[in-house]
């Protein structure tokens, strides 16, 4: 077992990804508290690029619970088939926007238990919500969280429930806001699964894995450096 990270370890993991990035924000595209909870539905088992290409000409005309029940599970299909699951997923929005409507007022509720209680809402979504439209200090755990957390020792588990508890632990007060979408960010472009960019990592020499990669050639590292200055 790798050494844990010690306090002033973390506070300088946060530190280095907040120089990097000071203010993260998601990368799915949405207007309000609704459709932020729709295309982090639509996001499970989907990148976020391709959330947005479906979303993108949808939320231009549905922005509210109410409309998107006026448009339909049918017409929600078809304007969604692009992304994966997309059967399953209109009907979950569909029945979630009824429920919201029903019992919210058509609001989107500041409440994990209401949020998770909502179909095809599960602990991730609901923590994304929360932080995002609500300021909330959740951290939701997905794959890019769980694989930076356990390959650098940062907050290592066997699962992601116990990823996110080991992060509700570790991560200072003054970094959980953002946590969330540093950690997102450099799985997404640094801390890549197949080949991590160790050499312009700035954790390299904080993080536990063994195994880094060595250094790129010199093409691949100004396109890895570009795609770092675009974050």
């Amino acid at each position: 077992m790798p050494k844990s990270f010690t306090r002033d370890e973390v506070d300088a993991f946060f530190a280095r990804l907040k120089k990097l990035d000071p203010a993260p924000k998601t990368e799915l595209q949405y207007v309000n508290p609704y459709t932020l909870l729709v295309a982090v539905a639509l996001s499970a088992q989907a990148t976020d690029k391709g959330v947005n290409k479906a979303t993108g000409p949808l939320f231009k005309t549905v922005t509210t619970p109410d409309a998107m029940l006026a448009l339909g599970e049918e017409k929600l299909t078809e304007a969604i088939k692009t992304i994966g699951l997309y059967r399953g997923k209109a009907k979950n929005v569909i029945a979630l926007s009824k429920i919201l409507v029903e019992q919210h007022g058509g609001k989107v509720p500041r409440d994990r238990e209401a949020l998770q209680a909502l179909p095809g809402v599960g602990r991730k979504t609901a923590n994304v919500v929360l932080n995002v439209a609500f300021g909330e200090p959740t951290i939701a755990v997905d794959t890019h969280i769980f694989r930076v957390s356990n390959r650098t020792g940062l907050a290592p588990g066997k699962d992601v429930v116990a990823v996110e508890e080991r992060l509700e632990k570790v991560v200072p007060d003054a970094y959980k806001l953002h946590a969330h979408h540093w950690l997102i960010l450099h799985g997404r472009y640094t801390c890549v699964a197949r080949k991590p960019l160790c050499p312009t990592c700035v954790e390299r020499d904080l993080c536990r894995f063994k195994e880094k990669t060595v250094e790129l050639p010199v093409e691949k590292r100004k396109v890895a450096v570009k795609k770092l200055g675009r974050r």
